[in-house]
């Protein structure tokens, strides 16, 4: 028999820390295994730290991924984020327990479940100038906000990425960009237009905020929290419905302001390639989602392949038997 506990704190102290994991990656893998360990203490009456491996088999992960959609209501994505976890640690497990071999690859063959991909939302350019125009820039929380909105948009940073910047973070001079640490740990420069940056650096010197102050700070300095962002992101949509009133019509969320920089680089002739490289993506298949959010550009596609104004001539069978089969 083997215990689970040592294995499990194992993968979260040596292995999630050599393969460097983000903070975020743990917290998830962390909150995966408190309600998976939850479950098993109420329906296997053993206490966590007494559990074996050999217990948390794949009827019972099947079991506990259908208790999160149909008793916690979580949705497929958050179910297959949880069945994730399961999966990284099960991997981790097959090389310190060879005996469970059988047991480690039926929980790794749960499949992970398809789900419809909706087409992204995203802004138009009138909802986006709407949303700019909603924070009063003669405060300083305005000012913080609508550069903090205006970089969203013109970036395409994750609210993560946006929310840990430091003023170091901006280089404001020729070639003025800011630079980040995306999901993996992988550092990348994202460009900045120069009206955008000006407006950067006055921000910076009108706070004489240090190089590793936040670039966006809360009201007592330090970084705004993810919920943070969502939460003010929400109250200006509302404020811009009043002038815009298809905002009101939309679920506007951070990553919506993600999508829309896509949409406005896709339009602007940009390749899927160099969007990917932009946002951070792994590889372009996230990036293809965009191709197919914008009707216009299908509308685009289509004129240039629209025939000729020539009446072409109806196909005739010059055969009974092909006339039969035509008529069918």
């Amino acid at each position: 028999m083997t215990s689970l506990a040592p294995i499990l704190q194992g993968f979260f102290t040596e292995h999630l820390a050599q393969r460097r994991s983000s903070a975020h990656t743990v917290a998830a893998y962390r909150d995966a295994f408190r309600l998976l360990l939850t479950h098993a203490q109420q329906h296997l009456a053993t206490s966590p730290a007494h559990l074996r491996i050999e217990q948390i088999d794949a009827d019972f992960v099947a079991g506990f991924l259908d208790h999160l959609e149909n008793v916690r209501g979580n949705a497929l994505p958050t179910r297959n984020a949880r069945l994730a976890a399961i999966h990284a640690f099960y991997q981790y497990a097959a090389l310190r327990c060879p005996e469970l071999a059988l047991h480690i690859q039926r929980v790794l063959a749960i499949p992970i479940a398809r789900q419809h991909t909706p087409v992204v939302s995203f802004l138009t350019r009138q909802e986006t100038e709407a949303l700019l125009a909603a924070p009063n820039r003669a405060t300083v929380l305005g000012r913080r906000d609508h550069l903090l909105l205006l970089t969203a948009v013109q970036s395409g940073l994750r609210v993560s990425e946006l929310a840990s910047l430091t003023c170091a973070d901006a280089v404001l001079g020729t070639g003025a960009h800011l630079r980040c640490t995306g999901k993996g740990r992988k550092q990348r420069c994202t460009p900045l237009i120069k009206p955008t940056a000006r407006l950067l650096h006055a921000w910076i010197t009108e706070r004489a905020a240090q190089p590793s102050d936040p670039l966006f700070p809360s009201r007592s300095g330090g970084h705004l929290s993810r919920d943070a962002i969502a939460d003010l992101l929400a109250k200006y949509v509302t404020t811009a419905a009043t002038t815009c009133p298809s905002l009101a019509e939309k679920n506007v969320t951070p990553h919506t302001l993600r999508h829309t920089t896509a949409m406005e680089l896709l339009g602007a002739g940009v390749d899927t390639s160099t969007i990917a490289l932009w946002l951070g993506h792994a590889n372009t298949h996230s990036t293809d989602v965009y191709l197919h959010a914008d009707l216009k550009l299908k509308e685009k596609a289509l004129a240039r392949t629209m025939p000729s104004h020539q009446q072409a001539d109806r196909y005739q069978p010059a055969d009974s038997l092909l006339a039969f089969l035509e008529n069918l």
